[in-house]
């Protein structure tokens, strides 16, 4: 690898009024909707690409004051790096070739190129100016755009570093037909030998002629094209090519054909449009391969630079997470935005950027904070694979088990009148008292959130614990802005809550009815089943809650929903609950 794009820096692009992002080799962006992604990617291209011949008035930045800023700022800083992309302190041979005198040292020695590209309205010819130079040093976040540093123009860009851009809206069978599209640039580079174009120029004529030859339609309309040569005085000749006679017109009647043995090979433009994305993206992965050829054999460095946009359109889960591999497999430095939870699934998370808005504007989150691999592990089970959608919430919501997941969105509805997935609101347990890896995760992003916890044994006393430890190197704190925790009166469980101090008596003995009757509509059996269960102690009642959690929570999110009774919410619900909610509706101001 050897080298890599480690920062950049944005000012005054579309919605980004001043952003820092460090990017791992492989980066994948996550965020709703309108929160920065594609415009990072396109400041990207407008540096190291050709979006400069695009730009327009909108991509001028407008601020506080209502006015569209007059420049827009864009650095990057390329870093030495070794196979494994840890930083190293000088570049190899071929890139302090490359780079040459644009190389500059830190004060620990350790070397860095650093780009900027500056663009405004050009008020003389119209249109913008987009200067490009390097900077004789890399200059502190809090002043980069006001300090004084030397900037020595570059009069063009590293042919060595070329951006490629894969947009949202790709189609392998439109791009055949465009020459400037990522297949066009590779058929572009099909070359045969003088020897080779004769001998296959000799066999499409062979081929073209038995075509007419067992043909009587392609015969008779020979026989007619025939008679042109009285235009010409008898000196001229038709000939009928079904297939393009010359190598050179090969690639405009080029097409790739995909399927099936048993189901029949086709052409793209009958397969849906996931294949048609999928095939275009890989493309780009050929056009790579061949750019990288072609620097090797000139003996040149070459670390191509891939972003893709929505890669995930038109795929199936699995799809998505094969194409994540192909993508992270590519040469040079990839980055990826994405709204898929199964993407995102796939990728470390400490290279996941969750871009976001705030007061300030938008803010790039990644994970702060060190977490160990033993939590990393639970992390990638228990959030990435099994619930990547987690990592897109506007909030989250812990609890320590199952029942607690299924019962608290319907509580949720029945105390706000709206649904957690409806307002991007994710309920998960974390499988136990271990909430450190997720708060971790979730303090990193910018992801509000709250703990609601049981409070038997010494659960209370060890959640405190993690805690007190999660305030020493995180932002949460109680009381902050973005968590809280709360919890359930002193020695109760969830169940036990719910039971003995809450008014749902009577719907959690519908729910166990539900449960231990399968839900059957047999209803002598479920009134005999509901003379049953009534008739238990209340500690009867609470050790078949206990026993059947997996089961019957379900069906008490069904009851809450279906049957509120028109009782109020606060005699419906546990305290801490409450205060979960309250919480979550201030965070988000619903």
């Amino acid at each position: 690898m050897n080298i890599l794009i480690d920062t950049i820096r944005i000012a005054g692009f579309r919605g980004i009024k001043n952003l820092e992002m460090s990017l791992p080799r492989v980066t994948v962006l996550i965020g709703t909707n309108n929160s920065g992604k594609t415009s990072l990617l396109k400041a990207m291209q407008l540096a190291l690409g050709d979006y400069s011949r695009y730009l327009s008035e909108e991509d001028f930045h407008i601020g506080a004051d209502e006015k569209r800023v007059p420049e827009i700022l864009v650095d990057v800083r390329i870093i030495p790096v070794d196979g494994d992309g840890i930083r190293t302190q000088r570049f190899n041979d071929e890139w302090t070739t490359e780079f040459g005198d644009k190389i500059r040292a830190e004060a620990n020695g350790s070397q860095f190129v650093a780009l900027r590209t500056r663009t405004e309205p050009d008020k003389i010819k119209g249109g913008y100016d987009c200067k490009r130079s390097t900077l004789e040093r890399w200059p502190d976040l809090t002043t980069w755009q006001t300090e004084k540093i030397k900037e020595t123009n570059m009069s063009s860009r590293f042919e060595s570093m070329p951006f490629i851009s894969i947009e949202a809206q790709r189609d392998i069978h439109l791009e055949l037909k465009d020459r400037s599209s990522f297949v066009g640039k590779v058929l572009s580079n099909v070359e045969y030998k003088p020897a080779e174009i004769t001998a296959l120029e000799s066999l499409i004529k062979g081929v073209n002629d038995e075509a007419v030859n067992k043909s009587i339609v392609l015969q008779k309309l020979k026989t007619h094209l025939e008679k042109l040569n009285q235009s010409f005085q008898g000196s001229g000749s038709a000939e009928i090519t079904p297939f393009p006679k010359k190598i050179r017109d090969l690639s405009k009647h080029f097409s790739i054909h995909f399927g099936e043995s048993l189901s029949g090979i086709f052409s793209m433009e009958y397969h849906g449009m996931g294949t048609r994305s999928w095939a275009s993206m890989l493309t780009v992965k050929a056009l790579i391969d061949l750019m990288a050829d072609k620097h090797e054999k000139e003996e040149k460095p070459f670390f191509p630079i891939l972003a893709a946009e929505e890669p995930e359109a038109h795929l199936h889960p699995n799809a998505q997470k094969t194409l994540y591999h192909q993508l992270a497999e590519s040469k040079g430095q990839v980055i990826v935005s994405t709204h898929s939870p199964y993407l995102a699934a796939m990728a470390d998370i400490t290279h996941l950027r969750s871009l976001r808005k705030d007061s300030t504007g938008i803010v790039a989150k990644k994970l702060l904070y060190d977490i160990s691999e033993e939590d990393k592990k639970i992390l990638k089970r228990e959030i990435t694979i099994k619930r990547g959608e987690i990592l897109f919430s506007r909030a989250l919501i812990l609890s320590e088990g199952i029942t607690e997941e299924q019962v608290l969105p319907a509580m949720f509805e029945v105390y706000t009148g709206k649904s957690l997935y409806d307002l991007g609101i994710s309920c998960i347990s974390v499988g136990g008292k271990n909430y450190s890896p997720f708060v971790k995760l979730a303090c990193s992003l910018g992801i509000p959130t709250f703990i609601v916890s049981d409070n038997d044994g010494t659960t209370k006393n060890e959640i405190e614990a993690q805690l007190h430890n999660l305030k020493k190197d995180t932002c949460i704190a109680l009381g902050s802005d973005i968590f809280g925790v709360s919890y359930l009166n002193s020695n109760n469980d969830f169940e036990a809550e719910l039971l003995l101090q809450t008014k749902l008596k009577d719907e959690i003995i519908s729910a166990l009815v539900s449960s231990e009757t399968n839900g059957t509509e047999n209803d002598r059996y479920r009134d005999a089943k509901h003379k049953e269960i009534t008739a238990l102690s209340e500690e009867d009642i609470l050790l078949r809650m206990r026993g059947e959690k997996a089961s019957y929570a379900g069906f008490l999110a069904d009851v809450l929903r279906e049957n509120p009774n028109n009782r109020k919410a606060d005699a419906l619900l546990p305290f801490a609950v409450i205060d979960a909610f309250k919480a979550v509706k201030g965070w988000l101001s619903i």
